[in-house]
């Protein structure tokens, strides 16, 4: 009995070193993004992304947990706006800050204090076609910490924020449609 309970721990010892390994080879920094085509200016989307009170009509964030706590401060709108939201296990609690606005781009930093404490830049760039459409192109990057990495082994991270990420260019899309 003491044989299969010593081999045991053997094999979990080996099964988690062969994991710490995996994990210590994916990249230091991440990134996820994703674009659609929105028949719409760059002009009337970045309305939409540059004033957080109206994120709601349009982040699937924001539908996470109607009971959210909301704060805004800082601007009211573009560079120096402020978001911070405080809400269930799942929306967890944060902080957003516009950084930069410029006509193709808008900049976020993007700060998650619960459930886990992360410091990303979320990114939102406007290229304007010549069918008056717009390519939007939604992303987050930032440094993927060994947690994030180990994580990574089991979680497709680009999977899970890319489909919240094309759920909330497609409601850009009906929103701007209207």
């Amino acid at each position: 009995m003491k044989k299969i309970i010593v081999r045991t721990l053997i094999s979990l010892a080996i099964i988690l070193v062969v994991l710490l390994i995996i994990a210590s080879t994916k990249p230091d920094n991440f990134r996820v993004e994703r674009t659609l085509n929105v028949k719409a200016s760059p002009e009337s989307i970045a309305v939409l992304i540059n004033d957080f009170h109206k994120w709601g009509s349009w982040s699937p964030y924001e539908k996470v947990d109607p009971s959210m706590k909301r704060t805004y401060s800082g601007a009211d709108y573009g560079k120096g706006a402020i978001y911070e939201w405080d809400g269930n296990g799942k929306a967890g609690a944060g902080r957003m800050e516009i950084i930069e606005t410029a006509p193709m781009k808008i900049a976020i930093k993007l700060d998650f204090l619960k459930p886990f404490e992360g410091h990303n830049t979320a990114e939102f760039i406007l290229e304007p076609k010549s069918d008056s459409s717009t390519n939007v192109t939604w992303a987050i990057y930032g440094p993927n910490h060994f947690a994030g990495k180990f994580m990574g082994i089991f979680f497709n991270m680009d999977k899970m924020i890319g489909k919240d990420f094309e759920t909330g260019l497609s409601n850009i899309r009906s929103v701007t449609a209207k």
